[in-house]
């Protein structure tokens, strides 16, 4: 079932999503929550034995160097592999009633060698519930990824695949799957804004880790060294972290993901970290977050957020954890910009006034797969003082409307184009530069650079509507009266065609023996 087409296809655009229907036809009645760990599971042990072959190939090569020594790989941040778990040995078993026990096997194998991966991979092949031909069809499926390619060629396949499957089980288990993940889109309007070039890089509620991805991405396709960024993470759920942890081994990006059941606020893993950049998305609107026993938390700087809400908790623990110059994205509930219950308005409003505030942008609808609640997103700064390239921007904060932007992808779904992306993030590069030559303007409709006694009179509501207005209608070179003249009278037309239309239709039902009866 592998093939060919696939795998010499592999650069073409389609490529993931034909793989992922064909791999979802395997799936039969199995519920995409359950099936997305045989899946990556899968994709995740054919990478890392891509990898590592690639390896062994080049030692063979060496007269010196032994092709069976661990240390070799570790040196380069390869997994090693054992024999037993290697992907021409299950390949050579899928059809056997044993494939499922023999994963497990490898899987297990493969944690005991590389201390990285203990309590990551996923164990539960074996299980009578598993249909075992499915699964051997599927290892021929994935068998097919890259193999037309060189070795680098194959492994950056098989990491594009691994993340259009986490994106294509989340939009399979709808609002459960927008738990562990961000939409492609959103995270690469995050990223080009923030511009993560060099730094530590955080997530506090990282899901299946697509923002530390997209950020490596950025690195590379800037001509900057993915050594220079160090990234951070943490997750409270545990399937999710070894979800996080799986697709950044795939990626081969080395990172500090912590995982407790108590979550960042209650049980802070990096209490003294200071971040660059910090990208988040949490959670929307969480009612159960404790903070009852957390009100003299020393992170609550502008103030003791609400016990039935967690969105200003978020914000003030990422500004809490932003280096000096540091900047962060942060996607939100649209409440969060205009709230005033709980003392939320207070809080915002001590967020603009010590102009921790850089940037509010308003989302499209339907860009989400876990939520229809409107969102969005929240630049904040620590300084914005001029410096490294940047004007001063202390007392200004700027508003971008982008509701209308975005297209359909299904039936239910929107997202950005690379053109909305660009627009909007080069909106913000060009308010923020001090670069002369590209002066910003306000454009009505979409953008506006506010003043806070601005944003004060409009009681701190940080709604980017209210301040961009309305964008210019095109003028038809027709006068006003003129204008209204001829409208009101085509509107008494069409009510006197419609009238007409009504009766005619009432004289039928009449003919019809549907007609109002007489007396």
């Amino acid at each position: 079932m592998a093939n060919k087409s696939s795998s010499s296809a592999g650069a073409n655009l389609g490529f993931e999503a034909k793989l992922w229907a064909a791999a979802d036809k395997l799936r039969g009645n199995m519920e995409p929550s359950d099936y997305k760990h045989v899946a990556l599971g899968l994709i995740f042990l054919k990478y890392i034995s891509d990898a590592f072959e690639a390896k062994r190939a080049e030692l063979l090569a060496e007269e010196l160097a032994d092709p069976e020594d661990p240390e070799e790989y570790l040196a380069e941040n390869v997994f090693w592999v054992p024999k037993a778990a290697r992907w021409s040995h299950l390949q050579a078993k899928g059809r056997q009633p044993s494939i499922g026990k023999d994963i497990d096997e490898a899987m297990l194998a493969i944690e005991a060698r590389n201390a990285s991966l203990k309590g990551v991979l996923p164990k539960d092949y074996a299980r009578p519930a598993l249909n075992k031909v499915m699964l051997g069809e599927l290892i021929d499926l994935v068998s097919g990824i890259g193999m037309a390619e060189q070795a680098d060629r194959s492994r950056d396949i098989l990491g594009r695949v691994y993340e259009y499957f986490l994106g294509s089980f989340a939009g399979a288990e709808g609002k459960r799957g927008g738990e562990f993940y961000t939409p492609r889109s959103v995270v690469r309007l995050l990223v080009e804004m923030l511009e993560p070039y060099k730094g530590r890089v955080y997530d506090p509620c990282c899901g299946s880790g697509g923002m530390f991805v997209q950020s490596e991405k950025f690195v590379e396709e800037h001509g900057g060294r993915i050594g220079d960024i160090a990234i951070y993470g943490q997750e409270s759920n545990y399937t999710t972290w070894r979800l996080a942890r799986m697709n950044l081994a795939v990626r081969g990006i080395d990172a500090d993901i912590r995982w407790n059941n108590e979550g960042s606020f209650h049980k802070d893993e990096l209490p003294d970290l200071k971040a660059d950049f910090i990208l988040a998305n949490p959670p929307f609107n969480v009612s159960d977050w404790g903070g009852g026993r957390l009100r003299d938390d020393a992170r609550w700087t502008f103030g003791i957020p609400p016990a039935g809400n967690a969105n200003y908790a978020w914000l003030q623990h990422i500004h809490h954890h932003l280096a000096p110059n540091g900047t962060a994205g942060v996607v939100l509930a649209n409440g969060s910009m205009s709230s005033a219950q709980s003392g939320e308005g207070d809080i915002r409003r001590a967020l603009v006034e010590a102009d921790a505030v850089d940037c509010m942008i308003a989302l499209p609808g339907q860009l989400f797969y876990s939520t229809q609640i409107p969102a969005c997103l929240w630049f904040l700064a620590r300084n914005k003082n001029p410096g490294n390239g940047y004007r001063d921007r202390r007392g200004e904060v700027l508003f971008i409307d982008s509701r209308k932007l975005g297209r359909m992808v299904d039936r239910t779904r929107k997202e950005f184009s690379e053109e909305d992306i660009a627009r909007i993030a080069d909106t913000y590069r060009v308010w923020r530069s001090a670069n002369e030559s590209t002066q910003y303007e306000d454009e009505p409709g979409f953008c506006k650079s506010a003043t806070l006694d601005q944003i004060a009179k409009h009681g701190h509501v940080l709604t980017p509507g209210r301040y961009v207005g309305a964008a210019p209608q095109e003028d038809d070179g027709e006068p006003f009266a003129g204008k209204m003249q001829r409208l009101a009278a085509q509107l008494r037309e069409q009510q006197a065609e419609g009238a007409k239309l009504d009766a005619a239709i009432a004289q039928n039902l009449e003919t019809l023996g549907f007609g109002r009866r007489r007396k």
